[in-house]
């Protein structure tokens, strides 16, 4: 009995783990960034709007799958990135070269992994490229109603634009655009590169504005500085040398208090010493009147050579006291003389930045004098260029037309040459023409209105005159007809 019950048991237990891993072979599990797809004998169909699925799509959990009847493959709902580069033409027709990336996925609804399951489930490796051609061609479409400017400066409108008009597509094939973005866009033609110089180079001036203003404002800084520590300085060495010579004043009254008070105690002494000789003199006298002469000679001769001694000694300690007080003297001249020369050197310093600054106005009024001089020498080379154009302009008329520039000077001066003729007859006392009044309308009528004919006609005139003049200045006789002129010369000419 108990033997097949441990007999039934055992084989219930051996059925149950033969079960198990029946089971476990037939029972799949699909992740939860995958679909299973299962086709097959008693795969249930499903209706998805008005499509009704052959196949059945499991995410997220486990079914069982019968091998030899069901065919189970998955469906990877991973995120998928593809790089987009597309050459197209502007609106403009530049040529641009635009590269993107577009990161998508298979859509997490039935209805989007059962269209990407019938065009990727065998060829899921394929997606990258029927999207960049499915974008491309987008691109290209909407590129071209596009210029540069906006696509450089509004590309959120581009990728808009591409995903809107690509959506129908990507929702057809199952697939969901996470992001769209355009990473470059070249020009081979630098078109771009031509559109930021007109800036650059402005900001590039400015740049060089501010930077010289700067350099100009800390230059100004810099000399204002240098001024302020040259004139800090030199009212240093000022205030320097006055306390020098102060202290040094000070010092010296301070080193002579003590000799002058050596020098009159000395002089104290001196005067106690004599007084006391005095009296040793006084004594020896009285000595000598009270004892013997010789002893008393021999005394006085004594008393005479330590005075004499003690007047050389003092003479000697005077000398010594003068040669120190010329010493101090001289220390004291030299300290003067060294201040003096220190302000001496502050002085040549003040005239020498004086000068500088002397030149400095005199160079640049200098400048301004040479400028003024070029530009009077460039106005009068400019005048005497005119003139020089003007004669020459006038030199070639005369060349060609000889004639008329002749007329146009006789017509310029020929209010000087009637003056002139006019004057020569005033000097006339009798004038024949051989054909009276009208000989003389007929020859200043013809001089005036021939022009350059009467160019000769006025020459004959003024030859006319000079003689006239001539014969006026001579004195006045009974005179005869001069056949020549028509004038009435003195017969002492004929």
């Amino acid at each position: 009995m108990d033997a097949g019950v441990l007999a039934i048991a055992g084989g219930a237990v051996v059925v149950l783990i033969v079960l198990f891993i029946i089971l476990r072979v037939l029972w799949r599990v699909a992740e939860p960034n995958e679909a299973m797809i299962i086709s097959g004998l008693g795969a249930r169909r499903v209706q998805i709007g008005e499509d009704s699925l052959g196949f059945k799509i499991v995410t997220g959990k486990g079914t069982l799958v019968l091998p030899g009847f069901q065919t189970a493959r998955r469906l990877s709902l991973d995120t998928r990135s593809a790089e987009i580069v597309v050459s197209c033409v502007t609106n403009q027709g530049i040529p641009v070269r635009v590269q993107g990336a577009v990161i998508y996925k298979v859509g997490d609804d039935f209805v989007s992994i059962a269209n990407a399951a019938r065009r990727f489930l065998d060829q899921q490796n394929a997606m990258d490229t029927r999207i960049h051609s499915v974008f491309a061609g987008h691109l290209r479409s909407i590129i071209g109603a596009l210029t540069v400017e906006e696509l450089i400066r509004d590309r959120e409108r581009l990728t808009a634009e591409v995903r809107s008009s690509s959506a129908n597509e990507m929702s057809k094939l199952g697939l969901v655009v996470d992001s769209l973005q355009i990473q470059e866009i070249d020009d081979a033609s630098g078109y771009i590169a031509n559109l930021g110089k007109p800036h650059a180079a402005a900001v590039a001036s400015q740049a060089r504005i501010a930077e010289a203003q700067r350099d100009q404002e800390a230059t100004e800084a810099e000399q204002i500085a240098a001024a302020n520590k040259a004139s800090a300085w030199r009212d240093s060495q000022i205030k320097q040398s006055s306390y020098q010579a102060e202290i040094d004043q000070v010092a010296a009254r301070t080193k002579q208090a003590g000799p002058l008070a050596e020098a009159t105690a000395r002089q104290e002494v001196v005067v106690q010493e004599t007084k006391a000789a005095q009296l040793e003199a006084d004594l020896s006298e009285q000595r000598l009147q009270s004892q013997i002469r010789k002893p008393a000679d021999a005394r006085a001769y004594e008393t005479r050579t330590l005075a004499d001694a003690e007047r050389d000694a003092q003479i000697a300690r005077a000398q010594a006291q003068a040669k120190e007080t010329e010493l101090r003297a001289a220390a004291d001249a030299t300290r003067v003389k060294a201040a003096a020369q220190a302000e001496a050197e502050a002085t040549k310093a003040r005239g020498e930045a004086e000068a500088t600054a002397t030149k400095a106005t005199g160079e640049a009024e200098a400048a301004a004098a040479r400028a003024q001089g070029l530009a009077e020498a460039e106005a009068a080379r400019a005048k005497g260029l005119a003139e020089a154009e003007a004669i020459q302009a006038r030199a070639a008329a005369l060349a060609e037309n000889q004639e008329a520039v002749v007329a146009q000077e006789l017509a310029e001066n020929w209010p000087a040459i009637v003056a002139a003729g006019a004057q020569a007859f005033a000097n006339v006392d009798n004038m024949v023409v051989l054909n009276g009044a009208e000989g003389v309308t007929e020859l200043f009528t013809k001089a005036l209105s021939l022009g350059g004919a009467g160019f000769g006609m006025a020459r004959q005139l003024m030859d006319t005159m000079q003689v006239a003049k001539k014969v006026a200045d001579k004195p006045a006789t009974n005179g005869t007809v001069d056949d020549d002129f028509g004038l009435s010369l003195p017969k002492s000419e004929k």
